[in-house]
């Protein structure tokens, strides 16, 4: 585990030489080297093998220079020791039976992984393994809410109407099943950091959906929970969520040290709403990489500019990449952050 990084620096808000910078799904299909892999083994082989998810996470770090590596994995994976059944398919995405949409089921859940997660604990290992504390590795799930979303929905949504149709009608089943999720996710989570993780990002890409005081009310007791037991262990939190721009300052309050934001919302604005008191991630429109370089150098300067040099900003997307992205232009990216500290511009 690497504790002096500056990644690791700049979550605690100590000072660092330069901004840190990674990237949300930095390994994926826009990389030669991992649609070669992909070619070869689906994606739930790839998680399932932790000699490939550590191939895989390594090549891209290495390959963009960047100052952590995220393990690949799949949010969706604590479906399967839940009971359920996780498919993904070409053009449709994952599919999970049968959807979760009566108290009977939830009550049926256990309330732990039962330790059937555990390539994924191995693939931290070697990824650690591999830099040698130089180089951070960051563990993750998904956070309770968006978790249950999929489990309810039984795959992706677009209004999520059964959700909110379990949260207003069933409160007590509601708050049953995110008892249940958070227990496993902390199970599934203390692996990772025992295995090397030396931080956990939870992943909320749905949480959006709801407004500020449903989140208040149905997820943020078990954001909080699950981001006390994370940090407890004595790594930071990193709270990433889409969408919910207009509550920022609520999204605060999960207590995360570092909060990831998507490119929805100003960086400075947001940060002075939060009252600068966590760190901030964030938060380049993913599709911004597409941009001709001139124009794209112009939008990482200009985010730079706005966290103000201020100790705890790390430079990310506000959303992973997208398939097709110009790895040159990724790399780029990684090249003119690190400059900017040094040269004050890119």
């Amino acid at each position: 585990m690497s504790v002096s990084s500056r990644f690791v620096r700049a979550c605690n808000k100590q000072s660092t030489d330069t901004v840190p910078v990674w990237f949300m799904r930095q390994a994926g299909r826009y990389m030669p080297e991992y649609r070669s892999v992909r070619a070869r083994h689906s994606i739930l082989e790839i998680c399932r093998t932790p000699s490939l998810a550590a191939e895989v996470t390594i090549t891209a770090a290495e390959e963009l220079g960047v100052d952590a590596a995220i393990i690949f994995a799949d949010l969706l994976l604590p479906a399967e020791p839940l009971g359920l059944k996780l498919t993904f398919t070409a053009g449709e995405g994952p599919s999970i039976e049968p959807a979760l949409r009566e108290r009977r089921q939830i009550e049926q859940l256990p309330d732990s992984l039962r330790g059937e997660l555990g390539y994924i604990a191995e693939s931290v290992r070697l990824v650690d393994r591999h830099f040698g504390g130089k180089l951070p590795v960051i563990g993750f799930s998904g956070a309770p809410f968006t978790l249950a979303s999929y489990l309810v929905e039984g795959g992706s949504s677009r209004n999520y109407v059964h959700t909110k149709k379990l949260m207003y009608g069933d409160p007590q089943a509601w708050t049953l099943l995110m008892d249940k999720l958070c227990r496993a996710l902390m199970e599934y989570l203390t692996q990772q950091v025992e295995a090397g993780a030396a931080a956990i990002q939870l992943f909320d890409s749905w949480v959006g959906a709801l407004s500020e005081a449903d989140y208040r009310r149905f997820v943020l007791p078990f954001n909080r929970r699950l981001v006390e037991g994370v940090q407890a262990l004595g790594v930071p939190a990193i709270y990433f969520s889409t969408g919910t721009s207009g509550y920022v300052e609520t999204v605060a309050e999960t207590g995360a040290q570092v909060i990831s934001i998507d490119w929805r919302v100003d960086l400075a604005e947001a940060w002075r709403r939060m009252g600068h008191r966590p760190a901030l991630q964030g938060n380049l429109d993913p599709v911004a990489l597409f941009a001709p370089q001139n124009e794209l150098r112009a939008m990482v300067q200009g985010l730079l500019e706005k966290a103000g040099g201020r100790p705890g900003y790390i430079f990310n997307l506000g959303h992973g990449i997208l398939p097709e992205t110009p790895v040159a232009n990724v790399k780029a990216v990684t090249e003119w952050v690190h400059e900017y500290a040094h040269a004050g511009s890119i």
